[in-house]
């Protein structure tokens, strides 16, 4: 053994080798890519299993909301590019697909299939024109031994449609045994789902027509005639029967009914199907809060925060790399899509963070890095100088504190604006005290922008009433 594989090593490679040499032997074993036989079982159970269905919908339309831009790399940086023909294009995908439909499509395939397709039509060596989403259980992958993917076929009603690998994105997810094709979570939670349906099946033929009595025996303990028996049972499968139901007669005495059926609560019905629940959930990743008639408002929001950071996340950052790897070069080099980032941020740990920033950091650099604000001509000092409500005071190699730029006007017209609008925003950041849900800004007209910005900054740290009031008034002296 030990001589056969030193024969097979002897020549020891010192150079990267040009191509992959399992690709020939994967492309001849799978001719045809081996695509899975769950498609249909799938979608039958998204159509039957509403934790599935809940499950899946809550992902897609989640998704879909999410805002996609394009950048331009500059080294490190990420540069915007406005209105970019892709965003174009994923704005009307084509005449029969908005933007937020083909999205939802494409993660609910993902999640529903494992895997997903986008056909691009458009001009011979141009860009997309159009993008179609089509559906993975038609879909068929066709290896090629050289460039591992030589295309797909598409199947409608029997007719096969090649498909140039070029012509086709395909997003899937990660499948341990299947090297073309994803896995789908209904995988998982296929047993799960099954019974959770068998048990509403069960649910349904027991308080459904002509089934609400509990199956069992009737024993008549006295004896009776043939024609009087047969009566007995007529009538009570008329009253009470069905075509559902099993019931024995016995006879032999007075007239007796024995229950043989289980109840609901012997077989622990809700607890069953609240686990059948729970587990399908789980396996989708959507935390139980997000359903849950029991959870309490502060369980509601940590659980939206999981399902953001740790389910909804991931899935984006899947789309877009493949959109980046696969679509953008349809449009030049050095462009990437990324997803706005939506999870969600800990408030007490921004504060924290502009406090320890606030000493350091130029105006110019807190209304960059923290409110995504364009640089101002007076923004140039730091912000600890130019607000005198924060307990940070900067001093000048002289010790004289540094001059604070403060706004004029001449017109006492436009002074009483300000000062009235100061007074409504003053009443409405004291009425958001008592709401803390509402995250509504305050519409600014006719403050000037530097002192906006030092009532924005110094509210951000006023956790009580009179703090709020002290900002105001500090900005009252400053007109």
């Amino acid at each position: 053994m030990f001589n056969w594989l030193s024969d097979l090593f002897s020549a020891r490679r010192k150079d990267l080798r040009p191509g992959a040499p399992h690709i020939e032997s994967l492309a001849t074993h799978n001719s045809f890519g081996s695509p899975p036989p769950t498609d249909a079982r799938s979608a039958r159970l998204y159509e039957q299993s509403p934790w599935v269905y809940i499950a899946i919908n809550r992902i897609a339309e989640a998704g879909a909301l999410a805002p996609l831009k394009v950048y331009r790399l500059a080294g490190e940086k990420r540069v915007g590019i406005e209105n970019h023909p892709l965003e174009q294009l994923l704005g009307n995908p084509n005449p029969m697909t908005s933007r937020f439909e083909l999205f939802e499509q494409t993660l609910g395939s993902l999640e529903l299939h494992g895997n997903a397709y986008w056909f691009l039509a458009g001009d011979p060596g141009g860009q997309p024109r159009e993008i179609w989403a089509l559906r993975p259980d038609r879909m068929t992958v066709v290896p090629d031994r050289q460039n591992i993917l030589r295309g797909y076929l598409y199947a409608i009603d029997g007719q096969m449609i090649p498909l140039d690998a070029l012509e086709v994105i395909h997003f899937r997810r990660w499948h341990p045994g299947n090297d073309y094709y994803g896995l789908s979570p209904i995988s998982a939670a296929r047993a799960a789902a099954l019974s959770d349906k068998h048990m509403a099946d069960w649910n349904r033929n027991t308080f459904g027509e002509d089934n609400g009595v509990p199956a069992g025996i009737v024993n008549i303990q006295e004896f009776i005639s043939d024609t009087d028996f047969e009566r007995v049972k007529r009538e009570w499968r008329n009253y009470y029967g069905g075509a559902q139901r099993n019931t024995a007669f016995l006879r032999g005495g007075t007239i007796e009914w024995q229950n043989i059926g289980l109840s609901h609560t012997d077989l622990d019905f809700l607890q069953g199907r609240r686990a059948q629940r729970d587990e399908i959930l789980n396996i989708f990743g959507i935390p139980v809060a997000l359903v849950s008639e029991n959870a309490t408002e502060a369980n509601a929001k940590v659980a939206e925060r999981l399902f953001i950071e740790r389910t909804l996340w991931p899935k984006l950052v899947r789309l877009a790399q493949k959109i980046t790897a696969e679509l953008l070069p349809f449009y030049g080099a050095d462009l990437v899509a990324e997803y706005d980032d939506i999870r969600p941020t800990d408030a007490q740990a921004r504060l924290a963070e502009i406090r320890a920033a606030y000493p350091l950091l130029s105006i110019n650099e807190m209304r960059a890095t923290y409110f995504q604000l364009p640089p101002v001509p007076w923004g140039d000092v730091p912000v600890s100088n130019h607000n005198p409500h924060f307990p940070i005071h900067d001093e000048t190699a002289s010790g004289q504190p540094l001059a604070r730029p403060v706004p004029a006007t001449t017109e006492d017209a436009h002074k009483s604006a300000i000062e009235n609008e100061l007074a409504q925003w003053e009443r409405f950041a004291l009425n958001r005290l008592d709401k803390p849900e509402q995250t509504r800004p305050f519409e600014v007209t006719a403050v000037p922008d530097e002192l906006a910005f030092e009532v924005s900054a110094g509210l951000l740290f006023a956790g009580d009433r009179e703090a709020v009031k002290s900002v105001f008034a500090g900005a009252r002296a400053e007109l």
